[in-house]
């Protein structure tokens, strides 16, 4: 059974492990270096009632997280946010990706969203398959952009109404 459960301060270090998980592959974070507990809290403090992190559950077993943050913080975007979903790699080509899209379109009535934005590396096929597949769009390109080290990467930006 799929859960997803609001994360709590306790869940930061498992946010954090699974987050660092996809640095080493520089295909899906713009982090070049593991990040600590420490440097996340600040980020994990602002979340609101609109934003949340979900802890994503397999038979209580956590298998991943998302969350929802603003896209930019000026009123007139206070309905578009961006999201993340990281999922541990013990737990990768499960369909909890799919599943956490649906998940997510079920909650933008309640949390008052009307637009979700996603910010991909065009390198991370699988991510931007996986967003394509759930009728996200491309809403924009910005080439060059993430100075990767050894090479410089595109970034697309998907987008869904709702």
């Amino acid at each position: 059974m799929i859960e997803f459960i609001k994360a709590k301060d306790t869940d930061l270090r498992f946010i954090v492990e699974v987050y660092n998980q996809n640095i080493a592959s520089k295909s899906v974070t713009a982090d070049l270096s593991p990040v600590t507990v420490a440097q996340r809290q600040d980020w994990f403090a602002a979340r609101d009632a609109q934003h949340p992190i979900w802890i994503i559950q397999v038979d209580k077993h956590k298998a991943g997280w998302l969350s929802l943050t603003p896209f930019y913080r000026r009123a007139a975007y206070h309905a578009t946010v961006e999201i993340s979903v990281y999922i541990d790699r013990d737990w990768q080509h499960h369909g909890l990706g799919t599943r956490a899209l649906q998940f997510v379109t079920e909650q933008v009535k309640k949390l008052e969203i009307h637009t979700i934005l996603a910010y991909i590396f065009t390198n991370n096929l699988p991510s931007l398959a996986l967003f394509k597949a759930a009728g996200y769009q491309v809403y924009g390109h910005l080439p060059r952009v993430a100075d990767m080290g050894e090479q410089v990467l595109d970034v697309d930006i998907l987008g869904k109404q709702f």
